[in-house]
């Protein structure tokens, strides 16, 4: 159980929480549990009961489909103060996909007979609820979209920019590092391609000037032509 003031204080500077007045956060986190997952551990796999809902406290995490030959989709990745697992509790039915840690990522856990008592008690956690589940969709459509409509190479460098929007440290030189633990096969996965054909988009944009790969990931230098080139 939540009770020490630490964890209460992440809870509360997660913006899923925020609305929360103290008294409210108090008897949220009387039902909640904190759970740690080591790099690359599944959270849970598709098809799984919906038993709880998960907060990201530190860390990432990807949701992805598996394929029955082992390959995987990747359909968004995720970081602090990001919610996942609602959906199968909101309708009862099995896990629609799996959610697995890109690095050392801590959780706080709201089980299913807490969750239906809080959104049916706590206006701001159901609030903060809906504007998740809308993002997810507007994220699923915007993957859609994508791959329907874009080659390989406007894939890739879309969804670059939209990692350094998302989660970009801006640098003194007007460069954008991604803070990501995605390898290129991973990235391989998000756009439908292959890691090979990762590695040579990489290589073209670095050598366009659009980015430059470094030992611990990769620095956006041009963020304008990058996102020119998602548009063509």
């Amino acid at each position: 159980m939540l009770g020490s003031r630490p964890v209460l204080t992440s809870l509360a500077a997660i913006p899923f929480f925020g609305a929360l007045d103290p008294a409210a956060l108090e008897r949220l986190a009387a039902g909640m549990r904190t759970r740690r997952f080591r790099r690359g551990e599944v959270i849970f796999h598709i098809g799984d009961p919906g038993d709880a809902l998960f907060v990201i406290v530190s860390g990432e995490v990807k949701i992805s489909l598996p394929s029955e030959t082992g390959d995987e989709a990747i359909l968004a990745t995720l970081r602090p103060g990001d919610v996942f697992g609602e959906l199968a509790l909101l309708d009862g039915a099995p896990r629609s996909a799996s959610a697995a840690a890109l690095s050392p990522t801590e959780t706080v856990i709201l089980p299913r007979d807490r969750f239906r008592e809080v959104i049916a008690t706590e206006t701001g956690v159901r609030d903060a609820l809906l504007a998740s589940i809308a993002g997810e969709l507007r994220r699923l459509t915007t993957h859609v979209e994508e791959l329907h409509f874009l080659d390989i190479t406007g894939r890739l460098a879309a969804r670059l920019v939209r990692l350094a929007h998302e989660g970009g440290t801006p640098g003194a030189d007007g460069s954008v590092r991604l803070r990501t633990n995605l390898t290129q096969a991973d990235l391989a996965a998000m756009v439908g391609c292959t890691r090979q054909s990762v590695n040579k988009m990489l290589g073209q944009f670095t050598d366009d000037g659009l980015l430059r790969l470094e030992r611990d990931g990769i620095v956006v230098t041009d963020l304008e032509g990058l996102t020119a080139t998602s548009r063509r």
